[in-house]
């Protein structure tokens, strides 16, 4: 799976992608194939996209797993820097 960053305009740092710029709450994008999906950091839920039902099983658990780097990923893109990254999905 890949991620991407969004902070207004778009941005891709490999291994984590965080929505800073078009929605309140934190929240990841994540791509499989032609699928989208926003997870939202809080509810670790999808919010947006649609996912193969196998992927979006691994993408939650791994949001749930990395919940807390994420979170502090999400404050430093929020601040307009870069986040850590953080171990990939496999």
């Amino acid at each position: 799976m890949r991620f991407a960053v969004n902070r207004g305009s778009y941005a891709e740092h490999e291994g984590t992608g965080f929505s800073t710029g078009h929605h309140r709450a934190s929240g990841i994008h994540a791509y499989y194939q032609d699928a989208k999906a926003v997870v939202d950091l809080n509810s670790c839920e999808i919010t947006e996209g649609d996912f193969p039902r196998k992927q979006a099983k691994m993408l939650l658990a791994w949001t749930e797993i990395h919940h807390e780097e994420l979170m502090a990923d999400w404050d430093l893109a929020s601040k307009g820097e870069l986040p850590f990254k953080i171990e990939p999905l496999r």
